[in-house]
């Protein structure tokens, strides 16, 4: 079976790319049914949020068979590889590495022994203490446990192996104590080989939410995958809970006072536009910030295009409230996903032309509105904004359906260092002459937390606005990141979904700093009426 070797995304250049969300999270329980063939589907939903590795562990009540491997979720598996994933139980991880190539080592779920069994997991997010709790392994266990004496260096492993730390407790109860240990941006499904769990951190960074099948219960990172298995949407995992399910039912408990922060760049781009975050459509939350973004930042021109497809249901908006007409100026490439070859220095050359290609006879001549969801480097926007020009376009306005991004992420997302966050050193007029745009715009933070409906206070807007709701690692680099381990080799810096790009608190991040957000961390009331059984 072909797999991707990882070395070449549909960005082309792995050194230039857009937006990465850590990874895709899924589990069900629904005994009778063909759980490893939910779980993949569900898993082929959730792909945008992660291309690196797949994986599926399915418990049978007496074992766990886990198959994961590099690739998409359709390179990772066949029918045939399926069919031997029989059980009741199971859980998927679909996974990005958030630069640099991805190992074998790092795919999910990770297994783990438990005093009561075996334990799989999967995560979405970044922790953010990995250096306390590792030693907290240490001294409970010894550090050659689980996946760690295997050369896995995520923090994923390093949860699994805190849940076999607590002798003579069950799964339940373990995970319940050590959640309360950890800290930062985390979704979990994990499972034994009977029963299934979900969590997430106090804060609710990450999606996770709950599903009903007529046979079972599911639990994703995206309400489109509850759609994609015929399962109906109940609730979100709420922040700080822990969900079991089991032949005796569904059950909940807290293990942290709800602080609700949720990321607003999911909003953005990171979730499919026919998801539903906190009850609000992604896709109208998109085109809601286009009209505003028209009203705020209007322009005289001949037609809107958007950068597709994530820059589509904004470009929608702005075109509606502008008036002025939409067109698709840009057609998209939809195979450039994963090849078999390195990205050689002709093949930067093409650049951003082996994904998108102008229609000339559209945009020749035009005054164009360009609406895209963010500018992270500008190297895209710029290599676009040239080919639209050599196609004949006379006016390129650039507008941006998100504010300028100027701060890394810690908690699950690949943003670059601040050092090569082009909006954190230029004003919007500097870097629209560094793009050779006629003009560019972004829509105003506040106007786009008012679209989100969600208020202010339980969303984190760390990458807009520089105010961290879980403390950043002081670090330059993680525990996890050291040959520290027995067996653990050196890792290099800033490779896998969970561990974050932390260049940024060399330099230009300093706690003390008062002009760099961390010394005042948001923070908010519990939610009411946190735990609502179905």
């Amino acid at each position: 079976m072909a797999h991707g070797d990882g070395k070449l995304t549909q960005e082309l250049d792995p050194s230039d790319h857009g937006p990465r969300d850590a990874c895709g999270v899924f589990g069900v329980w629904a005994p009778g049914e063909e759980v490893s063939k939910l779980t993949y589907f569900a898993l082929y939903a959730l792909q945008h949020r992660g291309q690196e590795s797949a994986g599926i562990a399915v418990g049978n009540g007496e074992n766990l068979l886990v198959y994961k491997d590099m690739g998409l979720v359709s390179q990772v598996f066949d029918e045939s590889t399926l069919n031997t994933l029989v059980g009741n139980v199971a859980v998927g991880h679909t996974r990005y590495s958030t630069t640099g190539a991805s190992e074998w080592q790092n795919a999910q779920p990770t297994l783990g022994a438990t005093p009561a069994g075996t334990v799989a997991l999967g995560h979405n997010g970044n922790l953010t203490n990995t250096e306390d709790l590792l030693a907290l392994v240490r001294e409970r266990v010894g550090g050659a446990v689980g996946e760690l004496r295997y050369g896995n260096t995520t923090d994923t492993a390093l949860i699994t192996a805190l849940f076999g730390s607590y002798a003579g407790r069950t799964l339940e109860e373990a995970a319940a104590e050590a959640l309360a240990e950890v800290k930062g941006a985390f979704s979990l499904v994990f499972c034994d080989e009977t029963t299934l769990y979900a969590a997430r951190d106090p804060q609710g960074v990450r999606p996770l939410v709950l599903g009903r099948l007529e046979r079972g219960w599911v639990v994703a990172s995206e309400t489109a995958a509850l759609d994609i298995v015929g399962a109906s949407f109940v609730r979100e995992v709420e922040p700080g809970e822990l969900v079991t399910v089991d032949a005796q039912g569904l059950r909940s408990r807290r293990f942290a006072t709800a602080e609700p922060k949720g990321c607003l760049f999911e909003f953005v781009y990171l979730a499919r536009p026919d998801t539903h975050i906190s009850g609000r459509s992604v896709h109208e939350t998109r085109v809601e910030i286009g009209r505003r973004l028209a009203k705020e930042h209007p322009v005289e021109a001949d037609l809107v295009i958007p950068v597709p497809e994530s820059g589509t249901p904004a470009a929608v908006g702005y075109a509606e409230a502008s008036g002025i007409p939409y067109g698709m100026g840009l057609v998209k490439n939809s195979y450039v996903g994963r090849t078999f070859i390195q990205p050689s220095q002709t093949l930067r050359q093409l650049g951003i032309r082996l994904k998108l290609n102008p229609l000339r006879e559209i945009v020749g001549g035009k005054r164009l509105v360009v609406v895209d969801d963010s500018i992270v480097r500008g190297n895209t926007q710029r290599a676009l904004v040239r080919m639209l020009r050599e196609a004949g376009a006379a006016e390129v306005h650039v507008r941006i359906s998100s504010p300028p991004v100027k701060w890394p992420c810690f908690y699950g997302i690949d943003f670059a260092s601040r050092a090569e966050l082009i909006a954190n050193g230029l004003s919007a007029e500097e870097i629209c002459r560094s793009i050779g745009a006629d003009s560019l715009a972004y829509v105003e933070l506040d106007t786009l937390i008012e679209t989100t409906t969600v208020a202010k206070n339980d969303l984190c807007r760390a990458c807009f606005d520089g105010i961290y709701p879980i403390e950043p690692p002081v670090a330059a680099n993680s525990a996890l990141d050291q040959p520290a381990l027995p067996g653990m080799p050196a890792r290099p810096q800033g490779e896998g979904c969970e561990s974050p790009d932390r260049d940024a608190l060399d330099d230009a991040v300093r706690l003390g700093d008062p002009n760099d957000g961390l010394t005042t961390l948001a923070s908010s009331g519990g939610a009411a009426n946190a735990l609502r059984h179905p």
